[in-house]
């Protein structure tokens, strides 16, 4: 079941890629960037009649009716379509004693699962996995895809209005794209509101931020108060800037990932193969670092809004053990 509830998960935030207001903007922000470098760019494309690196934004593959396919969308599909695939293979033939894929499938979802439990608590982990492993898979596998050779690094040249060649890539690492982790981002957000307000609701929910220790009597009461709520502030300006740090932090990573193995290729064409080896292992450690710490961030985000309800489970657990002991004696 809690694989069953990963892939689906896996399979909304790839559909949430799928904005074309946002892919609008990123257009307008990569427009605005090639035009920003145009001047400091001229002369390499003078020389080389080429532009080398990724550029800024996803590029336009094909159209489903009013839906823009970037490049970027296409790997986000082609990762899903592998997960739920793989998904499938484990879950045909399960047995009670698992072997080959299964083993391998429940050892990955287990080991996930009891390391967020370490850090959420087994209530919390028990309602909110599915979003967390699922975040945690979704962003590895994508990363891990777009280096795959090809991935990148074919595709066709498009001519520009002043004479130059600028590639275009057939396919792009997803998360190498603002609009995917800006997606994930935002849906966490909504998520974590949601889950806030559920286990505070909407009166403890503000009391969290704005009043969390303003207990006592008389001056001193208001006086903390008044400090509180200008914490308050300031902690929903810290709340209101996560998604962007999320989205930025993943994409930024990616990115400049991608423009350094691009570059080490071309360094020295004729050991093209060899110069980019040493980054592009790196580049693997940085990809389940980066999958890490953005599933990290939000479950630590998550557990400091819906601690009151993490500490009662805790409270529960050790109620149930003291019982049992009890009972025991």
């Amino acid at each position: 079941m809690q694989l069953l509830r990963i892939i689906l998960a896996v399979v909304a935030l790839s559909l949430a890629s799928f904005s074309r207001a946002a892919e609008h903007d990123a257009a307008h922000a990569a427009a605005a960037v090639e035009q920003a470098g145009h001047e400091a760019t001229a002369a390499a494309h003078e020389a080389h009649g080429e532009h080398h690196g990724l550029p800024a934004g996803a590029v336009k593959v094909f159209s489903l009716g009013p839906v823009v396919i970037t490049n970027s969308m296409v790997v986000t599909l082609v990762v899903t379509l592998g997960i739920v695939i793989f998904a499938q293979l484990v879950s045909r033939n399960l047995t009670p004693v698992p072997s080959g894929l299964q083993n391998f499938a429940e050892w990955l979802v287990e080991g996930m699962y009891n390391f967020l439990g370490e850090i959420l608590g087994p209530k919390l982990v028990k309602q909110m996995f599915w979003f967390f492993g699922s975040i945690f898979f979704f962003i590895l596998f994508t990363n891990w895809f777009g280096l795959i050779p090809g991935v990148g690094t074919v595709g066709w040249s498009v001519t520009n209005a002043d004479g130059s060649h600028e590639f275009q890539p057939w396919l792009r690492g997803g998360n190498a794209d603002l609009n995917m982790t800006s997606a994930m981002a935002l849906l966490f957000f909504a998520l974590w509101i949601f889950w806030a307000l559920k286990a505070n609701g909407p009166i403890g929910f503000l009391k969290h931020i704005f009043a969390p220790g303003a207990d006592g009597k008389g001056f001193m009461k208001w006086f903390m108060v008044a400090i509180f709520l200008f914490v308050g502030v300031l902690e929903t300006l810290s709340i209101l800037f996560r998604p962007v740090s999320l989205s930025f932090r993943l994409f930024g990573n990616i990115f400049a990932g991608e423009n350094v193995l691009e570059a080490m290729m071309n360094v020295v064409p004729w050991l093209s193969w060899l110069i980019p080896l040493p980054f592009y292992f790196l580049e693997l450690l940085v990809g389940l670092v980066q999958a890490l710490v953005f599933m990290l961030l939000t479950a630590v985000f998550t557990l400091l809004i819906c601690e009151h309800a993490a500490h009662d489970d805790h409270g529960d657990e050790h109620g149930h053990d003291d019982k049992a002991h009890g009972h025991a004696h």
